[in-house]
């Protein structure tokens, strides 16, 4: 069984082998190269295909696919956790029958290869002064993780093994973290008592408003790995005026450009889990999730 036709409508990020086996599910491939403006570009480049691949810099909604009455498959080559953070309309799609995968954990090592070269940057004062006054390691850091999902984990497991004492917040307690000696505590606590912050939620997931960045105080170091701010803009605003520090690796985590010049804000501007390695395995699940369908 093949698809008949099969749409990219903007750049996936799959490897030239990876792209060359869609040419073998589909009767017709249109990979196109550029990101769509509107709504309108969406259903034009969509058409009459039953097939459609996307990444994260769109999003395909109601008006769009209400003009594409053919479309039986959407492939989110890009993290599907929710409906609610999802760049496409999955409810709408589920009621016209529509299946919709995506794919998770493909580029979260990078992710925590970013945040231990960050953190001991500023720990050991590569590039500035020590954030304590004088070089320190890890070992004996009290660091806190906010959303304990695979790339939270990861994060918790890393500090863990350079001797930080880890502590979390989720939405309930996990057994294999509490074998590991990781306490799980309510947040505003979690905030007080650590001296590093990661924040590993999901899009749109905000956790952080006014009664957390006064529990955080001052003096702290504060991650977010998300895809989307984690916090309001407002009290973090004024957090950030103390003696604080900020590291996101995308404007988009960072919640835009007017932040980048902030003295006590560090952001890449690229996304960290977007590696050789990310690409390799984001092309595997997105071609396991076409052939399953099919299947």
């Amino acid at each position: 069984m093949k698809f008949r036709k099969l749409v990219a409508i903007e750049p996936v990020s799959l490897i030239p082998l990876a792209e060359q086996k869609l040419y073998e599910l589909a009767d017709e491939v249109i990979l196109f190269p550029d990101i769509p403006t509107d709504d309108n570009e969406i259903a034009a480049r969509i058409g009459d295909a039953d097939a459609v691949l996307l990444s994260y810099t769109s999003r395909l909604e109601r008006p769009a696919l209400e003009q594409c009455p053919q479309v039986k498959y959407i492939g989110m080559c890009c993290s599907l956790y929710s409906p609610e953070s999802a760049n496409v309309d999955i409810r709408y799609a589920a009621s016209r029958g529509i299946t919709v995968t995506g794919i998770r954990d493909y580029g979260d090592e990078g992710v925590i290869e970013y945040v231990v070269s960050e953190l001991v940057r500023l720990l050991h004062g590569f590039g500035e002064e020590p954030w304590e006054g004088m070089p320190r390691e890890i070992t004996g850091l009290k660091v806190g993780v906010v959303g304990l999902g695979k790339s939270g984990g990861m994060i918790a497991d890393a500090m863990h093994f350079f001797g930080a004492e880890v502590a979390y917040f989720a939405r309930s307690e996990k057994a294999w973290a509490t074998e590991k000696g990781y306490r799980f505590l309510p947040l505003q606590q979690l905030l007080a008592e650590s001296d590093v912050i990661c924040c590993c939620l999901n899009k749109n997931t905000i956790l952080l408003h006014e009664a957390e960045f006064a529990a955080l105080g001052n003096h702290k170091i504060l991650f977010n790995t998300g895809l989307s701010p984690a916090w309001d803009e407002e009290p973090m605003a004024h957090w950030l005026e103390g003696d604080n520090r900020l590291y996101c690796d995308t404007l988009g985590a960072l919640g835009g450009e007017k932040w980048l010049n902030h003295r006590n804000v560090r952001c890449m501007g690229v996304s960290t889990g977007r590696t050789k390695q990310a690409f390799d395995r984001l092309s595997e699940k997105v071609l396991h999730n076409l052939t399953a369908y099919l299947q």
